[in-house]
């Protein structure tokens, strides 16, 4: 592969690094809320429940986030919305102060899809030119 092939990487735009932090952000402060609701703030039980589990599964897209990996930016905007469906239920259905917890949480979840969706959005924009080398196809003489 010749060198004038290779297009060198270049430097986000500040929009898009800015949907990165927000869904960093925001994908945190759901999972930081998930467990101070079931353990501290307002458990189901007294002195927590095993509901606290329920942000493992926001743990898992992390560290893709933090790579910039676009396929988990699209996948956590569907995840996400089981949080948000949580938050609503919760928000009209507990007591004080787990409402206001449940309000929180869809907040949280609306600003992660926000960020998912236009980190995709920008970042599609304008894709890169493929610079690889281009595949042979056998043609019917062959």
């Amino acid at each position: 592969m010749k060198p004038s092939n290779l297009i060198a990487p270049t430097k986000p735009t500040l929009a898009v690094a800015s949907t990165r932090v927000l869904a960093v952000g925001s994908l945190l402060g759901l999972i930081a809320l998930g467990l101070a609701w079931e353990l501290v703030l307002a458990p189901i039980r007294p002195g927590g429940s095993w509901l606290a589990l329920k942000v493992l599964p926001l743990c898992l897209p992390l560290a893709g986030l933090l790579k910039n990996r676009m396929y988990t930016y699209r996948w956590v905007s569907l995840l996400v919305w089981l949080y948000f469906t949580e938050g609503v239920v919760r928000g009209y259905s507990d007591k004080p102060p787990g409402n206001w917890l449940g309000q929180i949480e869809v907040l949280l979840c609306l600003l992660l899809f926000v960020a998912c969706a236009l980190h995709v959005r920008l970042r599609l924009r304008k894709p890169q030119p493929f610079t690889g080398p281009m595949p042979r196809h056998a043609s019917p003489a062959e």
